[in-house]
């Protein structure tokens, strides 16, 4: 096991604004704070939502991106960095020119293409989920340490595979150093997770499954892979460790609204 970081790290996130704390940057803010790291967020997009569904979507210019996100980077000694949805070509775009500049900073990607959205007609600034996912796969995945979608995504990324590990070896081929796909298996009693790495075996995770569908899981996986990364566990140690958190999490969620759980990311706080 690698060694635990005895201060506080600082995480830089950027994803969209949810307002219910379900996903996007307030997940990343108490996922980092419940591991001991600071975490720096960056709204990529505002969102009209309830536990129910997303109404409404309003992206951050990227030039206004750069701003903020080259702002923390010359200011902060950011240790990790997790990316979230992105809702504009032109937003990845300008991520891929900073972080090219910072390549010893490790990147985990949550990739977030498609966000369904209960309107006749989506917001004329979001763009559609090819485009999202071609710029994802040629400017952000060469750039990621990890990449964590789950099987849905996974198929998103690689369109021409079939199965996860046929998804996953796909997605490897755009440079990233390792693909987390979550619910590459799933039966009744277990949901596995697969790890995937260049010219290594597989490593699977078995975790019981559980009764609650909760939101915000992938951003709560992601968000904790990158705080155990920033304390400067290596990364099979992260992913171990970032499952472990999330289950954790989700198992403790509570329906605060009239629609989905929200994880409870604070859960260790809690007195029986």
């Amino acid at each position: 096991m690698s060694e635990f970081c005895r201060t506080a790290p600082v995480v830089l996130t950027l994803s969209s604004h949810d307002p219910t704390g379900s996903t996007g940057v307030q997940a990343d803010i108490e996922t980092a704070f419940s591991l001991g790291a600071h975490c720096c967020a960056i709204v990529t997009a505002l969102c009209a939502r309830d536990t129910r569904r997303l109404i409404d979507l309003v992206p951050t210019d990227a030039k206004l991106l750069i701003e903020q996100t080259r702002a923390i980077l010359e200011d902060m000694p950011v240790a990790a960095i997790k990316l979230g949805y992105f809702c504009q070509v032109e937003q990845i775009e300008a991520i891929h020119s900073i972080l090219r500049d910072y390549p010893d900073i490790p990147v985990v990607l949550d990739p977030v293409v498609n966000l369904s959205i209960e309107a006749s007609d989506e917001p004329p600034l979001m763009e559609r989920g090819d485009k999202l996912t071609s710029a994802l796969q040629n400017l952000l995945l060469p750039l990621a340490s990890l990449v964590t979608p789950d099987i849905v995504e996974a198929h998103q990324l690689a369109r021409q595979a079939d199965t996860a590990d046929a998804c996953a070896q796909q997605i490897l081929t755009h440079g990233c150093d390792a693909v987390l796909i979550t619910g590459a298996r799933r039966t009744a009693e277990e949901y596995i997770n697969c790890l995937y790495r260049p010219e290594q075996p597989v490593r699977r995770f078995q975790w019981p499954r559980l009764g609650v569908f909760s939101h915000g899981s992938g951003a709560t996986l992601s968000a904790s892979i990158c705080t155990y990364l920033a304390h400067g566990l290596l990364l099979s140690d992260s992913v171990e460790q970032g499952q472990h958190f999330t289950w954790q999490s989700l198992r403790a969620s509570r329906r605060l609204g009239m629609g989905h759980s929200i994880p409870n990311r604070l859960h260790w706080a809690e007195r029986n």
